[in-house]
This record gives C-alpha cells, structure tokens and sequence, in this order.
C-alpha cells in the first residue's frame, strides 16, 4: 500500500499493515524527512516512484526522497521511460541506494502502445512522444514496458546485470518472496530471456513458455 504518512493516523495505519504482513510504500506525499522517517520506522519499506508527486530534496528539508536515500533499510522505485526523471537525477538515485534501486513503469493502458488516445479510470490520456499526460497537461503514469525500463538505465551507463536486478532480484527481496526474482532449485521457473542487446526473446511462466 502507498500511502502519505503526514496525513492524520497514518503512522498507526503504517503499524497495522506492516504488522499484518502488508508491504507499505511512503508515495503521493508532501512530507517532511522527519515524517517520512517516522513512517519508515514505523515499518514502510519503500517509496513509490520516487520523486513524482512528493516533496522534492532540498539541501536543507530533504523530503521523502533525501530521506529515503538515506536509510539502507528503504528500497526507492524509480520510472525510467525518459519523463519521468532526468538522466543525472536516475544516476544519482542509482549510485545512492546501490542495491535498493527497483525499477517499476507506473503503466498505464498506454503501455507498450503508439502516441494516441487512451482512458485511465474514466480519465482522458494523451500520449505524445511516448510521454503520458492528462488533460491538465501532467504526467499520469506511463507507457514503459519493464524491458525498456531495463535497456534505458543500461543507456546510462548501469551494468546490466545491476539494471536486471532492479527488475528481478531487489524487488522479490523487497517482497519477501524468495521464490521469486532468481534461478535456483525451488524457485518458481518465471523467466524472461534476453538477447544480448537485452530485447526479449522469449517468456517463460511456470516453466513453460508463452511467449513471444
């Protein structure tokens, strides 16, 4: 669950779902550090997209991002599809919470698909360019595909198989799930191959394939 931790009985509500198992994400949040901290200590793991539509790092209150990047204990979800982010803030993050960076899409109905029309909960989108945008002319969501967003941090210079770890390894560990994210004897045979220039060439579920 993403949830603002400034708002009232948010911290009580991080509690409860952290204690019944719930993975919390601090995201959508004008918080202070202070208060993105009390929700990380409260139990909140991780932080949703990190940031778009929270407070922004400043040198002197660092918001949910400077606090997020702070901890070793808080995995940060970044949408690399080229909007989102700028380069140098992507690389920043990266190099900040090596091994906690987990790279997510936001996608919308969009995804994958050519610049046009679509709908987002009754909602009109625009996509121009490959960038998602609502009436109001902001960004709301994406048109990223998980293997892009693998191919566009490698174009930044990040190792692949750090970049593909951001997609596998970091956020089954985040899950608590060991099951998932690797290939080991007991894992589930979930598998996505890549080429070597990392475009998918075949999609594996339970071991057997379905595509493409």
């Amino acid at each position: 669950m993403t949830l603002a931790p400034e708002l009232p009985g948010a911290l009580d509500l991080v509690t409860a779902l952290a204690g019944d198992g719930v993975l919390v994400s601090v995201g959508h949040s004008d918080a202070t550090a202070a208060q993105a901290n009390a929700a990380f200590d409260a139990g909140a793991r991780a932080v949703t997209h990190l940031f778009n539509a929270m407070s922004p790092l400043g040198h002197r209150e660092p918001g949910v991002p400077g606090a997020a990047l702070a901890r070793p204990d808080v995995a940060v979800q970044l949408v690399v599809d080229g909007w989102h982010l700028a380069p140098a803030t992507v690389l920043t993050a990266w190099r900040a919470a090596t091994g906690r960076a987990v790279l997510v899409t936001d996608a919308t109905a969009a995804s994958g698909r050519p610049d046009g029309n679509y709908e987002l909960a009754g909602i009109r989108l625009d996509v121009v360019d490959g960038a998602v945008r609502n009436a109001a002319g902001a960004l709301a969501g994406s048109a990223l595909t998980l293997d892009r967003a693998v191919r566009n941090v490698v174009a930044l210079g990040v190792h692949p198989a750090d970049a593909l770890a951001a997609a596998s390894e970091v956020p089954a560990r985040l899950l608590r799930r060991p099951d998932l994210g690797r290939l080991a004897p007991g894992a589930r045979a979930d598998v996505v191959v890549l080429t070597d220039d990392l475009q998918v060439d075949g999609t594996f579920v339970a071991g057997r394939r379905v595509g493409p």
